[in-house]
């Protein structure tokens, strides 16, 4: 893959995100459980006006939609339905070792929730799917990735 936007902090990974997802409705966020679903929630508040869904690894069943409250996005109780997501998003902490996932049930769960014209979007830091080997076990459409630089200040 190679680089064709970039863009800095928070903001700019939100604006790119939401452009990324274009005229989508019905997107799927597909990620670690804990780690990945506050970072879901902040791109699925960039797209609050679009159907969102969260998938903990690859537990289908365990999948709940997002709503919108007046503090921000939450999981609503209720498990809900991503098949036919136009859009499926990828986390980076689904390639993280210590889940052991194998990206051919990664594909599969991908192929049974997306529908014919999906998008297959992969949100990151650190280059964590290169790393990982997946940019070339997972047809990403595009990825969406960015480097944190920090400093502990006292």
């Amino acid at each position: 893959m190679e680089n064709v936007k970039e863009w800095k902090g928070i903001n700019g990974q939100l604006v790119s995100f939401k452009e990324v997802v274009g005229d989508a409705k019905k997107v799927t966020f597909i990620g670690s459980p804990g780690v990945c679903t506050p970072f879901a929630e902040l791109m699925a508040y960039a797209i609050r006006d679009k159907e969102s869904h969260f998938i903990p690894l690859v537990n289908i069943d365990d999948c709940h939609q997002f709503e919108s409250k007046s503090f921000g996005m939450v999981l609503n109780a209720e498990v809900s339905n991503p098949h036919e997501s136009d859009a499926v998003v990828l986390l980076g902490g689904l390639s993280m070792p210590k889940y052991e996932l194998d990206t051919e049930d990664i594909n599969a769960l991908v192929k049974d929730i997306i529908n014919e014209n999906g998008k297959i979007i992969g949100v990151s830091f650190m280059d964590m799917f290169t790393k990982a080997g997946w940019v070339d076990k997972v047809p990403f459409d595009c990825i969406v990735d960015g480097t944190l630089i920090g400093v502990v200040k006292e």
